[in-house]
């Protein structure tokens, strides 16, 4: 990574050094613990000093070979025979040095974790890892706090599975994890007694140590502002007092749907769109070169577009497992699995079941893949269901294009099909639940009903079709702020682009006033 901005302070050292001096606001925590990632650590840094110009007093707190497991355990990294037989992990000293490098010439206050756990912290740790019930440990809470979801969500996320079964040493490993958000509860409580802060901000908010980082501080009545790379280039997302998994749900349909979308903002956002089918406008993407001949595809999966066709799209199954009070199933491979036995009894349709990219081509591969599920336990599979494999170079809008309507269970492609008309039945925690333009089902009889529709035979009309387009201009450009100093040049490299520190000041770039402004006054993050 290119220290751009350290450079940048050391040529205006008096500059920063007054602004240091003079920060007397809110105080603020920036908990960094992804220091490996580029845009994590790059991203922090220049939220830090933007911060200290406008007035705010600001410290780190970073992980330093503390804890036994986190979001940087992966099973492709390490084993779980050498997990098990290490105090740490494979990555920890390379994390802690690099932190260590980009952090401390900053010359903000620095905390450690292990400034703030006692011999007896490791102790109590050991002890309730150990004789707590395997079964027990997804909802263990904590004075409050819900920390054994975030060990559970992190040992699925080592392994890339949605559940631990046949893992032969799947329960060592959340015992593990489970351990760590103990240690990660213990020291934040104790920084907590000795520090005073009025926010407090890190990436994501879930897994460890980020998830338990959240629980705790929420718990001290803190305000937490959590935040995570999205789609489109140069821009984040930010959410006030939880992971945006929730806040997305649970947002207020009051902020976008009296949206007056021009015809500018209706042009860039079809425009916006479009783009997504190739990923040109976007950091993350899946296919390099999607296949979009639909008629060549019908016949290599055996689809009949004669015939009315429900897409139905699903997501990497490890990926984000917390509680949802909405999800009609208790699991995606339910959804799934009982999608497919209903289309049984409806040769009438097809359904296409196109499996997430990422289950293969994501940052953490998962290792229990549907296909296979759904082989292992429906091995007569219904001759009306055609699955499109995650390493098919398949065009996912291109298929669905084709579709009379689409079930999904939580990707975020549903609010791209709906503002493109196409009709949306909801089973999970999709974030256009309960936003007026998709049929949301709330459990499996209300799921069977709206399924007993199908097929719908037209598209959502005028009005819902825009509703589902202010929706999706909100998410995408209002939610999805532009941060233009960070620059990807290639897939998962980040760099900073800035000439001169005047550039971070207050007034001189939108989008970090947007976020500037929410972390230190609670402001929404909208753009």
């Amino acid at each position: 990574m290119n220290d751009l901005l350290l450079s940048l302070l050391n040529a205006n050292a008096s500059q920063w050094q007054q602004a240091v001096s003079n920060a007397s606001g809110k105080r603020v925590l920036i908990a960094t613990s992804m220091a490996i990632y580029d845009h994590a650590a790059i991203l922090e840094r220049l939220l830090a000093v933007s911060l200290v110009f406008r007035g705010a007093e600001v410290e780190f707190l970073l992980c330093d070979n503390a804890l036994p497991a986190c979001q940087m355990t992966k099973l492709h990294g390490c084993d779980p025979e050498k997990l098990l037989s290490m105090d740490t992990t494979p990555r920890c000293m390379k994390c802690v040095d690099l932190a260590k490098r980009l952090f401390d010439p900053l010359g903000l206050p620095v905390h450690r974790f292990s400034q703030f756990l006692v011999d007896g912290d490791y102790e109590e740790a050991d002890d309730v890892s150990r004789t707590t019930p395997a079964d027990k440990i997804q909802d263990y809470v904590l004075e409050g706090a819900a920390i054994g979801e975030h060990a559970y969500a992190g040992a699925l996320r080592y392994y890339g599975r949605g559940d631990l079964q046949g893992e032969p040493h799947g329960e060592d490993i959340l015992r593990r994890f489970f351990r760590s958000s103990l240690l990660t509860a213990a020291a934040l409580k104790s920084l907590y007694r000795m520090k005073t802060f009025d926010v407090a901000l890190f990436n994501h908010g879930i897994y460890i140590p980020q998830g338990v980082i959240g629980e705790v501080t929420r718990k001290q009545r803190i305000r937490v502002v959590n935040w995570n790379a999205s789609y489109r280039k140069n821009t984040f997302i930010f959410s006030h007092n939880d992971t945006y998994h929730h806040t997305m749900i649970d947002e207020p349909t009051s902020v976008w749907d009296t949206l007056d979308l021009d015809a500018e903002m209706e042009r860039k956002l079809d425009d916006y769109l479009f783009s997504r089918r190739d990923g040109s406008s976007d950091w993350i993407w899946f296919h390099e070169h999607p296949e979009s001949n639909t008629s060549e595809l019908g016949k290599e999966f055996g689809i009949d577009w004669s015939k009315p066709c429900i897409g139905m799209l699903t997501s990497v199954m490890w990926d984000a497992q917390l509680h949802y009070k909405a999800n009609a199933f208790p699991s995606m491979l339910d959804w799934v699995l009982h999608t497919i036995e209903y289309f049984r009894r409806r040769p009438d349709l097809q359904l296409i079941l196109r499996i997430h990219p990422a289950e293969v081509q994501g940052m953490v591969p998962s290792r229990q893949k549907i296909a296979d599920e759904i082989v292992r336990l429906i091995p007569d599979l219904p001759g009306n269901v055609a699955i499109v494999k995650p390493e098919h170079q398949a065009s996912t809008y291109a298929l669905m294009d084709r579709c009379d309507s689409v079930i999904i269970f939580n990707t975020k492609t549903g609010i791209e099909l709906s503002a493109a008309g196409i009709p949306v039945i909801v089973a999970g925690e999709a974030w256009i639940r309960s936003k007026g333009f998709s049929w949301d089902a709330k459990d499996p009889v209300e799921y069977d009903l709206l399924l007993d529709r199908l097929p719908i035979k037209q598209q959502l009309h005028t009005e819902l079709k825009m509703r589902a387009k202010r929706y999706a201009y909100h998410f995408f450009f209002r939610r999805m702020i532009d941060v233009p100093f960070i620059e990807s040049p290639e897939k998962y490299k980040f760099e900073l682009s800035i000439s001169n520190l005047n550039d971070l000041q207050a007034g001189q770039c939108r989008g970090l006033d947007v976020i500037c402004n929410g972390i230190l006054t609670g402001e929404p993050f909208i753009q």
